[in-house]
Formats: C-alpha cells, structure tokens, sequence
C-alpha cells in the first residue's frame, strides 16, 4: 500500500488496509534510518536550522490549523489544562523555533567515543555512540512536541513515526507537512519524519506489533494510554506513567523562598507532568508557613487538601485522603501534609511519589545532602522549583519525554537518551589464543 506522507491528510482505512498502512510506514521509516545514521552533523544541522526559519516564516499557517482544533476541543471533553497544552501561540513557536535552533547547536551524540583504549596486546577497543534506528513516538494534545520529537531524533539519526491525538490532527498535519518539505529541500530523506495518516486508534496496536521495524515506542500522554503501550509493545518502551512530584519546605528554609517556589511549581502550568501536585512542611515551620502559602495559593485559584495538622492551620481547607497523597491532579489542586522531620518527607514522597521530580527547599546544607541521595527519583531539586525538570531547561535542547524507569534512560530525554552504542574493535591480524 502506496500512501504519500510528505502531504499528509487525515485517511480512513478499513481493518483490511490498516496493518497494510502500519508497516508500510514502518517500512519506510526503517529504510530511512539507514540513511540518517550515515549523515554528516552539518547536514542535520542544515534542517533544524531551515526548519526554524520556516516554522517561523509558515506560522500563520499553523495558528490557522491550531485553531481549527482549540474550536474542536469541547466536543473532545478536553479541560482548561488540555485546552491550553493544545493551543499554538506566536510565543510558543518561537520558542519551538528557537528549540530547533538549540538541538542544531549541540553535539551530536552519534560518532561520539564514549570510552575507549588500548588493550596490553595492542587490541584498540571503543564504545561508539549510534542511532537507535526507528522510534515511535505517541503523544497527546501538545502540537509543539510534534517539532520537539522530529528535531531530536533526526539530531541522533533516528526516523520518527509521529502519532498525536486527534484533537491535535490539524496542527500536527501543518507541523509534519513544513517538516517534511525542509527535509526533502535539504537532502535528507522525507520519510525521516513521518506522521500516522489516520486518528483511528487501531493504528497504535498494529505499529506496536512491529517490533521487527521499530526500535522503541515512546508514549507521552495520559496514564492509561501508557500502560496500553507498556502492554502491548512488542519492542522497548521509554516512558513515565504520572507526575506525582513533590516540594519539602524544610525547618530550615528561607520561607520567602519556599513561598516563590511553590507558588511557581503548582501554578506556573498546572496541567504538566512537572507541576507540583503535594506539598510536605516541616512542622517546625508549619504555623509561620501554612497561614502564608494558603493565602498565595487560595489567591491564585487553588484548592488545598490536607492532614489534621494543615487544616489546623488552615480551617478551610479539604481533608485528604490517602488517594489524595497518590494524585496528579494537573489541576489548580494540590495535597499537602505537615511531617515531623527530614525523614518523615523522604519516607512518605518514596512512598506516595512517582519518581519523577521531587524539590527540598532548605538552607541546611546537610539536609540537602541527605534529601538528595535518598528520594529515589528521576530529578531532584534543590531549592529550585519542579518545573525545572524539562530538557530545555536543563539544557538539552528539547526532549521527547520524561523517563522515570531505570533502564535505558532516566530523567529527561534529549540526544544522548536517544542513542546506545556498539563496541568497535580494531586489530592488526589479532587471534586470540
């Protein structure tokens, strides 16, 4: 089955075409990635650069068709929180722009000499970085991850199959379409970055077969939509299935600071993975803290659930549940509990946590020390706000999703996350004996 991917539009194939329709872009995408894990730096770098020039230069084009699905959204269901992650502004090109130019300023990962040296027999040995090959990437809602994804798998030499959530088929439509048109314009082959041409949602079952083709499955997006693709995947999976993430306000924290930084953790975007969702006082500090952040936050909108010891403090506030100390909430909601000391907040963010981002706010250096060797989690903050768990923000350009697993990748994933590496031998008539 022949179907045109540099042009995309929205097709309904039958249960008959549609594996057709899957492995032939998977087909397609694995021959592509033969191409790209040859490909010089330079002429990566000549698509992400051209890329943010016309994204720029086409954004017109793209409101137009983010409009087109912001005006779908309620026939979706889709909250405030949604509604936001899916609208396109001309700041949030920009910056998308300025992420492609980002990725086209950082080392390339492939080619790299991880490790390497001479064996006392002369044998040279090195641990060379390269592609991973094809990547499935699945996501909801956010059109801007469409050209995050596209920038930091062509950087690494992968081929991407992009499948975006209907609410979203527009946008990504008019991302995909300038995408492809700069990849053909600059040399490199269209089907590098390929968009899944049907919002039917069989399509992810039949791509999630292919193991044979694709190298790794990336979902982004709601709890139950990962544990699909965590069930059904034939190859691995990169992922984190909730942002349960935490800040501790510590008996010896500057309280204006806690204040700032919470404030900014749970409001900043509240219906992100790395927005604040349970906030933990030392109870040395709670009578001075909790009257002060119950204010900033019942300022801004937010509704407050809490232990005994909170609403002592703060009368209006909603008893928690235990369901509650386990929630992403991605709402104007946050948890909060008072624990009696350092370790209390440790035992209770391992226990209740999802290992994603968890923040201390404190001046004991020692307590820091502590806070961070034992919260097992992806990201640990020290008096800094969650919202820094981004790969912008941490300097990577971009990333294509966040990883709470151990294996292969952890934390946010940028260039490197997307490569692994071959050992290369090299000899001179070497046999071992």
């Amino acid at each position: 089955m022949d179907v045109e991917l540099t042009e995309p539009t929205v097709v309904r194939a039958t249960a008959t075409d549609l594996p057709a329709l899957c492995r032939d872009l998977a087909d397609r995408a694995k021959a592509a990635s033969q191409v790209l894990a040859t490909v010089r730096t330079a002429e990566k770098n000549r698509w992400l650069l051209a890329a943010a020039t016309a994204l720029e230069a086409r954004a017109a084009e793209v409101l137009d068709a983010n409009a087109r699905d912001v005006a779908a959204a309620p026939g979706y269901g889709l909250n405030a929180a949604a509604v936001d992650r899916l609208t396109l502004t001309l700041s949030r090109i920009k910056s998308a722009a300025d992420g492609l130019r980002q990725v086209a300023a950082l080392p390339d990962p492939v080619g790299e000499i991880r490790e390497g040296g001479v064996r006392p027999n002369g044998l040279e040995v090195r641990k060379v970085g390269v592609p991973l090959g094809v990547v499935f990437f699945i996501y909801e809602s956010r059109p801007n991850v469409t050209v995050d994804a596209a920038a930091l798998c062509v950087k690494s030499g992968n081929a991407v199959i992009l499948r975006g959530g209907k609410e979203a088929i527009h946008s990504n439509t008019a991302l995909h379409r300038l995408l492809a048109d700069e990849l053909a314009a600059t040399g490199l082959p269209a089907e590098a970055v390929q968009l899944v041409p049907t919002t039917d949602r069989e399509a992810v079952g039949h791509l999630l077969k292919l193991g044979d083709l694709i190298d790794l499955a990336i979902p982004r997006g709601g709890e139950s939509l990962i544990r699909r693709v965590a069930r059904e995947a034939t190859m691995p999976v990169l992922k984190h299935y909730d942002g349960n993430c935490h800040v501790y306000v510590d008996s010896a924290a500057d309280l204006g600071m806690a204040e700032r930084i919470v404030v900014n953790a749970k409001c900043q975007r509240p219906g992100v993975c790395n927005a604040a969702e349970s906030l933990l006082v030392h109870a040395a500090v709670a009578d001075a803290f909790l009257p002060r952040i119950g204010a900033a936050l019942r300022a801004r909108g937010v509704e407050i659930r809490g232990c005994d010891e909170t609403r002592r403090r703060l009368p209006d506030a909603t008893p928690a549940t235990e369901a509650d100390y386990r929630a992403e909430y991605l709402d104007l909601i946050l948890s909060v509990k008072v624990v009696p000391d350092l370790d209390a907040a440790i035992q209770h963010i391992n226990g209740f946590g999802s290992k994603h981002t968890d923040a201390i706010v404190t001046a004991d250096l020692a307590a820091a020390r502590r806070f961070v060797q034992q919260v097992d989690s992806a990201a640990v903050m020290v008096n800094a706000s969650t919202r820094f768990n981004d790969g912008f923000e941490l300097g990577l350009g971009a990333e294509i999703g966040i990883s709470t697993d151990k294996f292969h990748a952890r934390g946010p994933c940028g260039l490197r996350e997307l490569t692994t590496y071959k050992y290369v031998v090299t000899g001179d008539g070497h046999v071992r004996g």
